[in-house]
């Protein structure tokens, strides 16, 4: 510290609160990464901005139902609703001694000498047996912060409740995203459920048409064995996909904090669900979009305060003190004998095994890690936003080829369904196409899913509307 801030001459209360003042503050954290100037595999045509509700985006009323209910009744945002009540109460406590502990005492007590003369040590003798005495005081008392010890504290336990509160934003981030994602699945699992019993359906009918020629002595009991199999199969699928349906649904409500028997999805169909287009802005704005990001910061931020406080421990502490009181041996008079008392106290680590110099190294060491932990929270972050991207582009593509394939499946099994019929087909591709046609229906399904899902997972990369300035 420049010695040339503490004029000459000051009193010693002075002087302390003046040596406080003059206390520095952490340094700003610093990630030492620079953000990309453009995402790699931004959509060109996106054009819709994020939202602090985006899961209406999706033009669900089912869904926003679900999610006004998850923020309600989740235990996990109720927790970390509780971490942030803690971290409060805990920055308050940080704080306190930054200025002075007032404390009252008032006191009565009687003194009976039960037999012999007494001693120096009683206010009882002989001749007074029983002495009475009241007292009354007002106590201040401070250490003074001459190297900033205390205020780092504050601003440690300042950046953890900081910390804590994004980490509530991260967690309702997680939850709404995970509700949305688990809906669809259950809604996807549901019409794959449906399109698998109309298949198995249509292989019925083709069972019964094969049956009905093998009777009639014009399909061989090779082909009705193969459609067999093929219906067989088809059925073997049904208690899959229905397993996949309702693990989709025991989850979902376990994130709505119910039991899955209290739990209503309606009607609504799959295909009710719709994505936007969403701009995903520019990288270097993520660092303020996202609270997982913030809360790693804040973590190093108050790691770094940390560092002060260890570093102060190292040296000496002043704490002053003061009485005002007064005392009397009747009650009447207590307060006709007033004093004061002033102190002061310097104590300072002599000997202590290294002990405070650990302490030191250890905090420097726990900032280098949060540091680290930060700068990867970073990457990951960037790397989250572009998988997203990528995802949504090659999906798009998937889908367009898809749908292609799903139609000329459907032209190519009426046409050997109605070859087979007239006896101009073997049965063999009537079941080629059978298996093509369901394999594109469920595929459909899927990559619709993936496509929601890679939505729902774009916004959650993007902080879904979340901003550190909110």
């Amino acid at each position: 510290m420049n010695k040339r801030c503490i004029p000459p001459h000051l009193p010693l209360l002075s002087l302390c609160l003046l040596l406080n003042a003059c206390t520095g503050h952490p340094p700003q954290v610093d990630s030492g990464i620079a953000p990309p100037a453009a995402w790699q595999y931004a959509e060109r045509q996106a054009t819709q901005a994020t939202n602090q509700r985006w899961w209406t985006q999706f033009g669900s009323p089912q869904l926003n139902r679900l999610i006004d209910q998850a923020r309600r009744d989740s235990y996990d945002v109720a927790a970390a609703m509780a971490r942030v009540r803690q971290a409060q109460a805990s920055a308050v406590i940080a704080g306190a001694p930054l200025l002075p502990e007032v404390n009252f005492n008032l006191t009565a007590s009687r003194e009976k000498l039960l037999r012999g003369s007494g001693n120096s040590s009683l206010d009882a003798t002989e001749s007074n047996k029983t002495v009475d005495s009241f007292g009354a005081n007002l106590t201040a008392s401070y250490e003074v912060d001459f190297w900033g010890g205390r205020a780092a504290a504050r601003d440690s336990a300042l950046q953890t409740l900081r910390a804590s509160e994004f980490d509530q934003a991260t967690v309702e981030l997680t939850l709404l995203s995970n509700v949305a994602d688990r809906y669809a699945q259950t809604l996807a699992a549901r019409q794959r459920q449906q399109i698998a019993e109309l298949n198995l359906a249509n292989a019925r009918n083709v069972l019964d048409l094969v049956q009905t020629r093998y009777d009639a002595g014009s399909a061989t009991a090779l082909e009705l064995a193969q459609q067999k199999s093929l219906v067989a199969s088809q059925q073997r699928q049904l208690p899959l996909i229905q397993q996949v349906a309702e693990e989709s649904l025991i989850t979902l409500a376990a994130l709505l904090g119910q039991p899955v028997q209290a739990l209503n999805l309606g009607a609504e169909s799959f295909q009710a669900l719709t994505w936007p287009s969403i701009g995903p802005g520019v990288p270097s704005r993520l660092l303020s979009r996202r609270p997982d990001l913030a809360q790693a910061e804040a973590q190093l931020a108050a790691a770094s305060a940390n560092v002060t406080v260890a570093r102060a421990a190292m040296l000496p502490t002043v704490t002053l003190g003061t009485t005002l009181g007064s005392g009397a041996y009747k009650a009447e008079e207590l307060l006709r004998s007033p004093f004061y008392n002033l102190t002061s106290g310097l104590v300072a680590p002599i000997f202590n095994n290294g002990r405070l110099s650990a302490e030191r190294d250890k905090a420097r060491a726990r900032q280098d890690e949060l540091l680290q932990t930060y700068r990867g929270a970073i990457i990951n972050g960037f790397a989250d936003v572009e998988k997203s991207l990528s995802s949504i582009t090659r999906l798009d593509q998937q889908r367009d080829w898809q749908s292609q394939e799903l139609q000329q499946a459907q032209i190519a099994f009426r046409i050997a369904e109605s070859r087979y019929q007239a006896g101009a087909e073997d049965l063999l591709t009537v079941l080629e196409t059978q298996r093509t046609l369901y394999a594109a229906q469920d595929l459909n399904v899927q990559l619709r899913l993936s496509r929601l899902q890679a939505s729902i997972a774009l916004y959650k990369a993007l902080g879904g509307g979340w901003n550190a300035g909110f």
